[in-house]
């Protein structure tokens, strides 16, 4: 199976993603109870622009144990799948799971502003990007106001 993953995952990377899903798709009629391989199914389908697709895949995966980074990847294409196709309670709510088990995951971070932007939840949104964006940017200027744009960051609609 290992190296069957392994030449789909050639196919996936070279472009020929229509290829590599239809293997996947063979093999998982073979072997229905393989995370790793639904995880790849998702992100073909994912890849392609087939969001509805990719869901149960992603679910499946995760139902199934799938572990490590693919498993924080699954979280996140779970819940921008859901983003994408106007889910947004249930992006929130797959991205919240994902940063229970990976909390310093910043993909997942960044996904789940996102979501709360698009749940109308803006300034809670713009927070969570102001800490992400003081956290992790090798900017100069950023880095010189971190502590302000934290502090900041905490209530954006206080004044003094």
């Amino acid at each position: 199976m290992h190296i069957a993953l392994e030449n789909i995952r050639k196919l996936q990377h070279s472009g020929q993603t229509e290829q590599a899903l239809r293997e996947a798709q063979s093999l998982l009629r073979q072997q229905p109870q393989h995370a790793d391989l639904h995880y790849l199914a998702a992100c073909l389908h994912d890849g392609r622009g087939e969001e509805t697709e990719a869901i149960p895949h992603y679910l499946q995966a995760l139902e199934m144990g799938i572990s490590g980074h693919d498993a924080a990847s699954a979280w996140l294409g779970l819940g921008s799948s859901y983003r994408a196709l106007g889910q947004y309670r249930e992006a929130e709510m797959a991205l919240r799971e994902g940063l229970h088990h990976f909390p310093e995951d910043k993909a997942l971070q960044t996904f789940l502003a996102m979501a709360l932007y698009n749940r109308g939840r803006h300034k809670e949104a713009a927070e969570r990007l102001l800490t992400l964006l003081a956290q992790t940017s090798a900017d100069e200027n950023i880095r010189r106001y971190q502590q302000a744009m934290r502090f900041y960051a905490q209530d954006l609609d206080k004044t003094w």
